[in-house]
């Protein structure tokens, strides 16, 4: 029998979706893989936006009649927009929605981390107030099980009283590399690089600019790394400008930029730096050494923190963020090597992603 499937998408209407919008295309994407053996009819709900259209290939879409910050306020008492014949209903965020489908439907949400109760600083009292609100409710609702890519989130939240019965554990995926990669004089001119990298390396840290990347730190690190090592080349930062103020003097912020073109620069760059101060998951470190490149991440990155081919540094250390950076450099860079950091993540696909959410919806 054919299970509608309802999956939030409010996060790809913002005008910078994050990590959260990379999940929710990752898993998408992985769900059009599984939804045929899996006898899942798959649909996506969005809120009403003036700055973005959804283009999700095949899955419809529905979209309520409210603007998102309005919706999430509606969608904690109420699932509007969510259709009644609905036999599973994930929240992508803690957005909501939180009923909804038919009697005895299947609800679910993605609970991506703590942040704001580890560092509130790096979030605003409202922001920290509603996301913990949010998590309350979640935790109160025994109907509802909870999908937690972190394995250091899920075991804190079953100490703070959430049933280990209503978790389910999932990984997220990357992108895959296409056959194909622009050349390195090529993604350079197409970014008008050419004339201030030219023939010398260069490093890639791949994030939205917001203070809890860690970028302040990083560019100092990469000061300091420089002097000694030259070879690391220009910082080169990807990412949309996020909330809060960041001082990225040192660092040459390109700001988004499409997809060939970040595989290209993964490609290319001489070493990957993502060292936020926490973080949920990771996918960017996932993503470099599924480039082959070597990385240097910071301790609190999850999907990376059992990899040997990664050096893991201190996030509030810039002495030893510039450590990592040497090592990550010294690192051999063989086809063997390259091939070895590829396989150290070839398990994090999306659609290995989308098998994991579905021992939650079963």
């Amino acid at each position: 029998m054919t299970r509608q499937l309802v999956v939030t998408a409010d996060q790809l209407t913002r005008a910078q979706p994050g990590g959260i919008g990379t999940y929710v295309r990752g898993l998408l994407q992985g769900l059009r893989t599984v939804a045929v053996e899996e006898d899942l009819t798959v649909s996506l709900l969005s809120p009403r936006s003036p700055s973005r259209h959804l283009a999700e290939g095949d899955f419809p879409s529905r979209r309520v009649g409210l603007p998102e910050p309005l919706l999430t306020r509606v969608w904690r008492h109420f699932p509007l927009g969510v259709p009644a014949n609905a036999d599973i209903v994930h929240a992508t965020s803690p957005a909501g929605p939180f009923g909804g489908g038919r009697s005895g439907a299947r609800h679910s949400i993605t609970v991506h981390d703590v942040l704001w109760r580890d560092h509130p600083e790096l979030t605003t009292p409202r922001g920290a107030a509603f996301h913990e609100e949010r998590l309350r409710y979640v935790i109160s609702r025994s109907d509802m099980h909870v999908i937690i890519p972190s394995p250091s989130v899920a075991d804190r939240l079953i100490a703070d009283g959430l049933s280990e019965s209503r978790v389910t554990r999932v990984r997220l995926g990357c992108a895959t590399p296409p056959p194909t990669v622009m050349g390195r004089d090529e993604v350079l001119r197409s970014l008008a690089l050419d004339h201030v990298v030219g023939d010398t390396p260069f490093t890639l840290a791949v994030g939205t600019v917001e203070p809890r990347k860690n970028y302040e730190r990083l560019i100092a690190a990469h000061a300091v790394a420089r002097r000694e090592h030259p070879e690391v080349g220009v910082l080169l930062i990807v990412g949309a400008a996020g909330w809060g103020n960041v001082d990225t003097t040192g660092g040459l912020v390109l700001g988004e930029v499409d997809e060939d073109q970040l595989h290209a620069l993964r490609h290319h760059c001489r070493v990957g730096a993502f060292v936020p101060i926490e973080e949920g998951w990771g996918l960017p470190a996932v993503e470099m050494l599924a480039a082959g490149r070597p990385v240097v991440v910071s301790s609190g990155v999850p999907s990376v923190a059992a990899n040997v081919e990664v050096d893991v540094v201190t996030a509030d250390n810039v002495e030893d963020i510039a450590r990592g950076l040497v090592a990550a450099l010294h690192r051999f860079d063989t086809a063997s090597d390259r091939d070895r950091r590829r396989s150290s993540v070839k398990e994090f696909t999306w659609e290995q992603c989308a098998r994991d959410h579905l021992a939650a919806w079963r």
